[in-house]
């Protein structure tokens, strides 16, 4: 996939907004691969729907939401499935972690369905993002800034052609966030993928090449 295209995309509950101003919603935004994007929202303009748009999980809009020239609303389940294990990558604003399970295993049940990183890289990644002590301690237990790192790392264990960062730092200091960054940066290099963030408040520090004000 080399580009992901929002065409006139209106989401139902603005449908009837005649105001609606926006560089996204009622307007065509193209996100391609390699490039770097921010997503700036103000609360209750969208900016979890459009997230939703792009994973498949909502479809409650008109226009066309378009991965390359294929409308998404084409796709079937199978399709949605390949899109999500091998094509996008997501890091989700409320974590979704197994609170019984450890931050290894909330890491590893995924990285079994992708094969794609070793132990040892993996492993790499929690010593720099100063977490290497909370393998074996359950997600649960471990603060909201910890278990934003252990989501982080649950995210880039799998090929992608775009990575979604919804809300990635918000309850992280400075010195951890440019930390995240640099892992998450390195990473959508190294597969030449797309990276977009998006934020109602504090966001990565980071050289963006476009800025959507949802």
């Amino acid at each position: 996939m080399e580009k992901i295209v929002f065409d006139n995309v209106v989401p139902q509950v603005f449908a009837n907004q005649a105001d609606l101003q926006s560089d996204i919603w009622r307007n065509n935004a193209t996100f391609e691969k390699d490039k770097l994007y921010l997503v700036e929202a103000e609360s209750g303009k969208g900016k979890s729907t459009f997230c939703s748009y792009i994973l498949g999980y909502r479809h409650d809009y008109t226009g066309k939401v378009m991965f390359d020239t294929t409308p998404t609303l084409q796709y079937k389940v199978k399709n949605w499935v390949d899109m999500r294990k091998n094509h996008l990558a997501y890091l989700f604003q409320e974590l979704r972690l197994f609170p019984e399970l450890t931050a290894w295993e909330n890491v590893e049940i995924k990285n079994k369905l992708t094969g794609f990183k070793t132990k040892h890289q993996i492993e790499e990644w929690f010593e720099l993002l100063g977490i290497a002590d909370k393998l074996d301690s359950k997600a649960g237990l471990m603060s909201f800034g910890q278990q934003q790192r252990v989501a982080m790392i649950r995210a880039l264990v799998q090929p992608f052609d775009f990575i979604l960062a919804d809300e990635p730092i918000s309850h992280l200091d400075d010195r951890n966030s440019e930390i995240m960054a640099e892992i998450m940066m390195t990473e959508a290099k190294k597969q030449g993928a797309g990276v977009i963030v998006t934020s109602i408040g504090k966001h990565m520090n980071l050289n963006y090449e476009k800025t959507y004000k949802l």
